[in-house]
């Protein structure tokens, strides 16, 4: 794995110069068929957009494909590593072959590459890079700190970022296509309950409040919910009902109960062991 390579950015993955065809160089750039690309299974971004990729097809029907994509082989042909723009441009002229340099590396590399491109031409979106960064700390054990120093960040620009995959779906879809910013959903993660911030993004979009207006809201009903709370008698008997379960499942379990109705919370610590805790339950139904 090549870390001190992606720590430096693609410059030290991809020469940044004018293209020039060469044969038998450890970097060689050639041509291969654009039929034999498939695209990056890692590939952190899920938007496109058409008004940048219309520009690339103008700029490649002028000039050509002036970068190489990075790609890996394939058993039947080629993995995109890098380059899905100039790669999807490059489809819709129908052009026979594409640049590229084919270099030899292995997964957690090509999600990497596929990052840090993105990154540094500033093209994912907050939850896009959130995802990424949570990719590589449950599919290829990345601690925070490793990722940190591999893209040059702090390790609470991590952090926090992962924080915002905690909101949910139709929010973190504002924070994608930009009707709330990163400020906005930070100060909406200071609300323990997801309908209050339901009610929180709502406002903010439709009185347009700004990033200081929102943490001083939160603020406000965080306190008024504090007010309101009233101290709920401790029963016993949901303890021994949790460590029952803890006991039949192997992992903690909190049972937190209202007045009438209340919640268990189950912990899991991977993917494995979520479809361990699932197989006990549905043998358990059966």
């Amino acid at each position: 794995m090549e870390k001190k390579a992606l720590g430096r950015g693609l410059s030290a993955l991809i020469p940044q110069r004018e293209v020039v065809f060469v044969k038998n160089s450890a970097e060689a750039i050639i041509r291969i068929p654009l039929s034999q690309v498939k695209t990056n299974k890692y590939q952190p971004r899920t938007e496109f957009s058409k008004e940048k990729l219309n520009d690339l097809v103008n700029s490649i029907k002028e000039k050509g494909v002036i970068q190489p994509v990075l790609v890996r082989k394939a058993i039947d042909g080629y993995e995109l590593i890098a380059g899905e723009r100039r790669l999807r441009a490059a489809t819709m002229l129908n052009l026979v072959d594409i640049p590229a340099i084919i270099k030899d590396v292995n997964d957690a590399d090509m999600l990497e590459i596929a990052l840090i491109e993105n990154l540094q031409r500033e093209e994912l979106n907050p939850i896009e890079e959130a995802k990424a960064f949570e990719r590589l700390t449950t599919e290829f054990n990345f601690t925070q700190d490793k990722i940190a120093q591999t893209l040059g960040k702090d390790k609470s620009t991590i952090s926090n970022a992962i924080r915002l995959l905690g909101l949910a779906q139709k929010i973190q879809e504002y924070l994608s296509k930009g009707i709330i910013t990163v400020g906005h959903a930070k100060a909406l993660l200071g609300l323990p309950a997801e309908n209050e911030r339901y009610r929180v993004c709502n406002i903010i979009i439709n009185k347009g409040l700004s990033v200081r207006e929102t943490e001083k809201l939160v603020d406000r009903r965080r306190t008024e919910a504090g007010t309101q709370k009233r101290p709920v008698k401790h029963d016993n008997n949901l303890d021994s009902i949790a460590a029952e379960m803890q006991q039949a499942l192997g992992t903690r379990v909190k049972i937190s109960h209202g007045k009438k109705r209340g919640t268990i919370q189950i912990e899991y610590y991977s993917v494995e062991d979520l479809n361990r805790i699932l197989h006990i339950v549905t043998a358990k139904k059966t």
